[in-house]
């Protein structure tokens, strides 16, 4: 019985690699299974830097002002400088390798399942980075010393076991803190866990028509914003004690609850995006295919940060 020759569905003209059509496919779903699955990409600041291990963000404080005397020489007032580091990880890597012979013996495609998990993996570790650095930016102290640090609520056990009403009175009260530092409306949003956030969802005021115009609805499971911020909801809020993984983003979060920022909180440096490598190898008979990115994330504006607790206020 002579042997089936197969058409490979990678192959460029016939010939080649078995692979080079679905690399292309491969890497395109990765960045869609990453912007899916990811809430803070475009909720803070990300600076691009072609070589290096770190970049720098200059701080300012205000200047004075002041009643001039008639005659008086101005000679200027001074202004306090400072600067925030942040620099870049280690090379974050979400590899899969898939032999040729059991691709050629499978039924059904594996590739576009494995897109999918490898995206959400870098996507993943990407968001706990982010808010784990922007809870910790609400437990640092000023970037400039006549400046100020970020902010803890302690709403205590109300936030657990009456969270709707003790989560919405912590959003006001969040949103006074950040206007009292001066932290600009436009950008803040808030992040809560799935727990949390339908508890907000069925508090009569947020959603109701008669308090608000169209804020929400019970039916769709949705609450929009309140005292002026975003609501989003995600699973990637540290609410354990963290302590594996790369130390800067290590804490305790045992006690958090929720997370009020201004999208100037925290920032983002990316040395190598997103990428996607596929190679063939002719000594494992199989495909190689790795997903990357190499980026650090740190704290810029800890004033512009706030942490909700379920902590029993001292």
């Amino acid at each position: 019985m002579a042997n089936a020759t197969p058409s490979r569905l990678g192959m460029i003209n016939g010939t080649g690699a078995d692979d080079a059509l679905f690399l292309k496919v491969f890497s395109g779903e990765v960045l869609t299974a990453f912007a899916e699955t990811n809430v803070m990409q475009g909720r803070h600041l990300v600076r691009t830097i072609s070589n290096g291990k770190s970049a720098s963000f200059p701080a300012t404080w205000k200047v004075d002002s002041y009643y001039h005397v008639p005659g008086q020489e101005i000679t200027g007032n001074t202004i306090k400088h400072g600067e925030r580091i942040i620099t870049i990880d280690d090379l974050l890597i979400a590899p899969v390798f898939i032999a040729a012979i059991d691709e050629a013996k499978n039924h059904y495609d594996v590739r576009s399942i494995y897109t999918k998990e490898t995206g959400n993996s870098l996507s993943n570790t990407f968001d706990k980075n982010v808010l784990q650095t922007a809870v910790l930016a609400a437990r640092a102290a000023a970037t400039i010393d006549v400046g100020f640090g970020g902010s803890k609520l302690n709403l205590g056990a109300d936030a657990v076991t009456n969270a709707n009403s003790a989560l919405v009175n912590g959003l006001y009260a969040a949103a006074q803190t950040l206007d009292e530092k001066d932290v600009q409306e436009q950008g803040r949003f808030s992040v809560f866990k799935p727990a949390q956030y339908y508890k907000l969802v069925l508090d009569e005021k947020v959603i109701n028509r008669d308090f608000n115009d169209n804020n929400g609805s019970i039916a769709k499971g949705q609450v929009f914003e309140v005292a002026g911020i975003q609501i989003v909801k995600s699973n990637h809020l540290p609410t354990t004690n963290i302590t594996t993984g790369n130390t800067k983003y290590q804490g305790n979060f045992a006690d958090t609850v929720g997370l009020v920022m201004h999208q100037n909180a925290v920032g983002t440096v990316k040395l190598l995006d997103l990428a996607t490598e596929g190679e063939y190898d002719i000594r494992r008979q199989g495909t190689l295919i790795v997903s990357k990115y190499a980026v650090g994330h740190g704290i810029l504006r800890p004033e512009a940060a706030v942490e909700l607790s379920k902590a029993v206020a001292a």
